[in-house]
């Protein structure tokens, strides 16, 4: 059937052409004939209603009357094709108007706004001037619609898009370049960057001002990236609407990794970052499945016997192209990509698989992003991952920074009360860098503090660091939680330590992470030890350090 039907379409205009063709080609025949047998009939015709002689043949009379039919004919057709045509070239006007503009913010869109670009480019170029194009993108606009509602987020990109346009030049063009973006591009005087980069200034500062919705005052922020049609070391050379596009983009995207709520112009060096990201992206992706992130493990020991109680687990990435990277560096891609659930399980579950094989009494501890909290069934998905592995939850311990208790707290509790009621325990990373209350540590259910990597390494200062890492042992105490001190990296640091009281420690000082294999070497190293008749004969705080 489908077929048929476009056969049909396709055949109709074709048929109503060859109609007109027949129409026009009777009309003209029609005329022909009217002004051959009308200059011989009229005549007589006229002559007849004189009385001065008989009236003309009836034949020739009524081809005539026929050629006068088929004229009328023609011209009425004539007059339904003018206004036909007329009707078209209204129709196909507003169709291109709705194909080029926004419904929502009746600015233009990216397809109205490319050719426009392109024409105010020729232009510029012809009178020696530039053309700078905008790109602004609201800040974390997916929370505005998830807090308060499509509704309110359709009236903050209506009331965006107004002020911009009130702040554009009168050559300015504004289009609406799909969800929360917007793009203007404006013509200056070449050298004349201070002028583009006011306007931004300007964009940035009037769309800041809260937008009320009906009783809802919206706080709105905007990360703008500049780019100008003539660049550096380009010459004369002259970019389309597509390249300065991209170029603002990435300008855009520099903009948001430094900070947000500000501006940024394109710089050429910029393009290669993003062909780096590009890059690291594409690996990440490919690595997941490939099997490149491995876990590795740190020593967790009491600092005060020096005995293994456990190991931390820190993700590396062995990438065959950019080699060894740190999470430092993936870790907020993977987030970015919305890939870090899927990165987080398979690292999960090869180092439930590699504790298996430890000492009953070693646990497990591995760092949960924030991201991955937002899921109310993250509990039962991680419950099921150690019920697949057979890993008894008791050796299992998950870290959480204080961000995650700003996100939904009361989704945060489920989730933390749910792993605790199994046997998971629940340590708070970081403590110290964030905005955590005392009302949260009381409220959620955490089983141990962790010292912040930046305090404990400037202990041997004895300064106010020292100070506010006895505080924090000191809550902990208080709260009946314990602490666990990262980053021991010397001695010093290690006898500050000792002297607030029962701690576990992690840090260089105790060797760097290692991977599965080097950490059961360890194991099986350590586990001799303890058994050799030489060792018997220390004492047992002595054979616990190793």
């Amino acid at each position: 059937m489908p077929p048929a039907a476009n056969t049909h379409e396709s055949g109709e205009p074709l048929e109503r052409a060859q109609r007109d063709v027949v129409a026009l080609g009777i009309a003209i025949a029609a005329l022909i004939l009217f002004v051959g047998i009308g200059g011989r009939v009229m005549p007589q015709i006229l002559r007849s209603w004189l009385g001065m002689q008989q009236p003309p043949d009836m034949l020739l009379t009524n081809a005539l009357l026929l050629n006068v039919a088929l004229l009328i004919f023609g011209w009425r057709r004539y007059e339904e094709l003018r206004r036909e045509v007329g009707v078209r070239r209204i129709a196909e006007e507003k169709a291109r108007a709705l194909a080029e503009s926004d419904p929502l913010t009746g600015c233009r869109n990216r397809r109205g706004i490319t050719p426009a670009i392109d024409e105010m480019l020729r232009v510029a170029h012809e009178q020696q001037q530039e053309v700078a194009l905008l790109l602004i993108d609201l800040d974390n606009f997916k929370t505005i619609n998830d807090r308060c509602g499509h509704k309110a987020g359709d009236a903050v990109l209506v009331e965006t898009a107004m002020r911009i346009e009130r702040l554009l030049p009168a050559d300015g063009i504004c289009a609406r370049m799909g969800g929360d973006e917007f793009a203007c591009a404006f013509t200056f005087d070449e050298g004349d960057r201070a002028r583009a980069d006011r306007l931004a200034a300007d964009i940035v500062g009037a769309i800041s001002t809260p937008v009320t919705v009906a009783d809802l005052t919206i706080d709105v922020t905007v990360s703008v990236g500049l780019a100008a049609s003539r660049q550096p070391g380009n010459g004369n050379s002259q970019p389309d609407a597509e390249m300065l596009i991209h170029w603002s983009d990435i300008a855009m995207y520099h903009a948001k990794k430094s900070g947000r709520d500000r501006h940024a112009w394109f710089e050429p060096q910029m393009e290669s970052e993003i062909r780096f990201r590009n890059a690291l992206e594409s690996g990440l992706r490919r690595g997941i499945g490939a099997g490149e992130f491995v876990p590795y493990y740190q020593q967790q020991i009491d600092i005060q016997t020096g005995k293994l109680v456990g190991f931390e687990m820190l993700a590396r990435w062995k990438s065959p192209e950019f080699g060894i990277v740190s999470p430092d560096m993936f870790i907020p891609l993977a987030e970015d990509l919305g890939v870090i659930d899927k990165l987080s399980e398979s690292l999960i579950r090869a180092a439930l698989e590699d504790a298996k094989g430890w000492n009953p009494e070693l646990t497990l501890a591995v760092n949960i992003s924030p991201l991955q909290l937002r899921d109310p069934w993250f509990a039962q998905k991680l419950l099921r991952l150690l019920t697949e592995c057979g890993f008894p939850p008791q050796r299992f311990e998950i870290e959480i920074t204080e961000s995650c208790l700003h996100e939904n707290i009361a989704v945060v509790r489920s989730i933390l009360t749910s792993l605790k009621n199994q046997g998971v325990k629940v340590s708070l990373d970081d403590f110290g860098t964030g905005f955590s209350s005392l009302a949260q540590l009381r409220a959620l259910p955490f089983d141990r503090l962790k010292i912040d990597r930046s305090f404990v390494t400037e202990l041997a200062n004895e300064g106010a660091n020292s100070e506010l890492v006895a505080a924090i042992v000191a809550l902990g105490r208080g709260l009946g939680l314990p602490i666990v001190a990262e980053g021991i990296e010397n001695d010093e640091a290690l006898a500050a330590l000792r002297k607030l009281g029962d701690i576990k420690g992690q840090g260089f000082l105790y060797g760097k992470p290692e991977d599965a294999e080097a950490t059961l070497e360890r194991l099986m190293a350590q586990a001799a030890r303890e058994i050799s008749p030489a060792n018997h004969s220390l004492p047992e705080s002595k054979r616990a350090a190793g």
